[in-house]
């Protein structure tokens, strides 16, 4: 049976949960396979709404397995938490499982994240703070701390003695902090040993034979292709790789699994932290879709930047993750717009330029080259066939579906769970 993976098209916050959710009912598998809890998805059930972190949304779906597989860092504070909420609320937590290959964050990454943004000043990267980036630092740099290292107090205090020898003379020395103890680290890590064991496993054999049993997998990409350290706006974007590639490393299945590749746009676009971001709005158009929109960090709370569709960046997420549907998110919000702007392609110094410029300093100064399309005034939240859309809602996502490079299968009409028009399977 066919791996499925569902990607970011932008710079994340498109509503990959919803995305997720709508597909959960039917797949066995969801699997979390790259990030940590730096960035966040919103479920809404019912009248119920759950803001996950770290926990694949698929934990909210009964009979879905949940695995947070290797190529995630993981904060076991943060882990527990969500856990524990959730089962205060009377979801079944009981089904997630944990690589044992998968990295920790520790107290001294998110220290060293928190005072390394503060240090930048004015070339601040825009980091969450959570530690994500020094985690995935110390783990190409081989001196990181696995899940399974926690159940080895011996290999563990060793690691752990290892890589703060160099980070305290970085926090003391250059950064006025105070250095960070071998013991306080081991001993709060050892104190989630005995609840976490239970859930850790080698999480790529799992789902290789769940693949091999005809269980259908779904790879749910953390932030979104704009953001990938390979693929995105560097040095602006986050410390994993986002795309669909990143799937197959950050799980330990094989690119032969893959029978799909879902990437989820919104209708218009946002984008949180700094960076590049060409369609941006200043004026109250942007404040507009922001406050329609609620455009506000599911796990910072910060309010994002705003702005029009962008095509070009549509078509290169196509490319780069090998794209066979899209899930158009957020439609809703545009409703009472009288015109709706789409950037179809950017002015570089005077040159039109149809693709995303490879050259970041061309991406930075590009603006956009926009087409209009007239908008509607009627309530779509409760349309569930695309025919029942208005007439210039129709012509608004066909336009975007013929300029983005792949079908556009699916497309959220409402924060409901169930507020969503489907136009071809996805499963």
């Amino acid at each position: 049976m066919p791996a499925i993976i569902l990607v970011g098209a932008q710079w994340g916050d498109e509503g990959k949960g919803k995305a997720t959710d709508l597909l959960a009912s039917r797949i066995d598998y969801v699997v979390k396979f790259n990030g940590g809890n730096n960035a966040g998805h919103t479920v809404v059930i019912g009248d119920e709404k759950y803001a996950l972190h770290l926990l694949p949304s698929g934990i909210l779906t009964p009979g879905v397995t949940p695995i947070i597989s290797n190529g995630v860092v993981i904060d076991l504070e943060v882990l527990f938490g969500e856990i524990s909420a959730l089962a205060s609320r009377g979801i079944d937590v009981s089904r997630l499982r944990v690589s044992a290959n998968a990295h920790i964050i520790t107290s001294y990454h998110r220290t060293l994240d928190k005072v390394t943004e503060r240090f930048l000043g004015k070339r601040q990267i825009g980091t969450t703070g959570r530690g994500i980036g020094p985690s995935y630092a110390d783990k190409i740099n081989r001196v990181g701390i696995r899940v399974q290292d926690i159940f080895d107090e011996g290999i563990l205090r060793q690691k752990v003695e290892s890589a703060l020898e160099v980070k305290n003379h970085l926090l003391v020395k250059i950064y006025n902090r105070r250095a960070i103890t071998a013991d306080e680290v081991v001993s709060e890590l050892l104190s989630y040993a005995d609840r976490l064991r239970p859930m850790v496993c080698d999480t790529s054999l799992e789902l290789n034979n769940a693949l091999d049993d005809d269980k259908i997998v779904l790879f749910e990409g953390g932030q979104a292709t704009m953001l990938d350290v390979d693929h995105g706006t560097y040095p602006f974007v986050t410390s994993s790789n986002a795309t669909s590639g990143g799937a197959l490393t950050g799980s330990g299945v094989g690119p032969t699994r893959v029978d799909r590749v879902i990437a989820v746009v919104k209708a218009y676009t946002t984008r949180v932290g700094s960076g590049p971001f060409p369609t941006e709005l200043f004026d109250e158009s942007g404040e507009y879709l922001r406050a329609k929109g609620f455009e506000f960090g599911t796990t910072t709370g910060r309010p994002r930047r705003c702005g029009w569709y962008d095509a070009p960046i549509a078509r290169y997420t196509t490319r780069i993750n090998g794209v066979t549907d899209f899930v158009l998110t957020k439609l809703d919000v545009l409703t009472g717009l009288d015109q709706i702007p789409v950037c179809v392609a950017y002015d570089v110094d005077g040159t039109r330029v149809d693709e995303v410029p490879v050259n970041q300093s061309d991406f930075h100064h590009a603006t956009p080259i926009y087409e209009n399309f007239p908008g509607w005034t009627e309530d779509i939240t409760g349309v569930r066939s695309f025919d029942e859309l208005p007439a210039n809602a129709q012509k608004y996502v066909l336009a975007l579906e013929a300029m983005s490079g792949a079908r556009f299968s699916a497309i959220g009409v409402g924060p409901a769970r169930d507020a969503i028009v489907v136009r071809h399977d996805l499963v």
